[in-house]
């Protein structure tokens, strides 16, 4: 059995240097994948995970466990993103939060004939989320593809869990809504209009994922749903939304910053052993 993080960290302590190398090497493929995800660029997803290890690597020592090592990776990660995205513009300084909507960031479009297909599919999602303004693409990311609590996606954005919640709910919403084109006819929501007694199904649905709604609502959710031809498909098309984000292949780092970071680790070793 592979030693737990902790393990490793307390290794690391004891002077095991190669706990260092393979606590980062565990990591280092999600971080990566936030980081492509997030910059929507190789090379910057290639300097934020590079950057991210090395940071990490220097700070490890320091590292209490007052939250998981992986809050601790994503919130480094999230700011040399924010570096980069300031880099990036003209303004002179900007955060995630004001980066332009979804109308002006370019989004996937497939023939409709062939959006049965999964790798179609797959790119469909990989457009919905790219489309996402950057405030409400993080959220979804670290939720519902990296799998944080939505505590931890609280600390690591540095905002109320209530808040996140929020984000997460339209981010959800939206999403899906960009993927419905893509679902198999036999999976997509009706066209038909909702009834005067037809909730926000999709929005109450992402409540349900986040246990928000109480027992009793939540049964008259599960009622109204059997009823409902329409609610069920739309209930449905967000199930299939957030497995198709959970199931998201890991960001395979490349290479070249594998051998740029293990050569920085081994210098690094010979810094603290001189």
């Amino acid at each position: 059995m592979d030693p737990s993080d902790a393990e490793l960290i307390a290794a690391l302590r004891r002077g095991e240097e190669p706990a260092l190398g393979a606590l980062l090497s565990r990591h280092a493929p999600q971080i990566y994948r936030f980081g492509l995800k997030m910059c929507r660029d190789p090379e910057d997803a290639k300097d934020v995970v590079q950057d991210t290890l090395l940071a990490a690597a220097r700070g490890i020592r320091e590292f209490r466990g007052a939250s998981s090592l992986s809050t601790w990776l994503y919130t480094i990660a999230r700011s040399f993103c924010i570096k980069k995205r300031r880099g990036a513009m003209t303004s002179a300084v900007v955060s995630l939060d004001d980066e332009p909507g979804a109308a002006q960031m370019p989004s996937a479009e497939l023939p409709p004939d062939d959006a049965a297909a999964s790798h179609e599919l797959g790119a469909a999602l990989e457009g919905a989320i790219a489309s996402l303004a950057p405030m409400y693409r993080e959220v979804l990311l670290l939720r519902d593809v990296e799998g944080l609590s939505a505590a931890e996606v609280a600390e690591v954005l540095e905002l109320s869990v209530d808040a996140v919640k929020s984000r997460l709910h339209r981010a959800r919403a939206d999403v899906r809504a960009k993927l419905t084109r893509f679902l198999p006819s036999s999976e997509r929501p009706s066209d038909a209009p909702s009834s005067a007694a037809c909730p926000d199904i999709v929005a109450m649905f992402s409540r349900y994922v986040e246990d928000e709604i109480g027992a009793e609502e939540c049964a008259a959710m599960e009622r109204h749903i059997a009823s409902c031809s329409r609610c069920s498909r739309a209930c449905d098309s967000l199930k299939k939304t957030l497995a198709l984000c959970h199931a998201q292949p890991r960001g395979e780092v490349p290479p070249e910053v594998q051998v740029r970071v293990r050569r920085a680790l081994h210098e690094l070793s010979g810094e603290s052993g001189g």
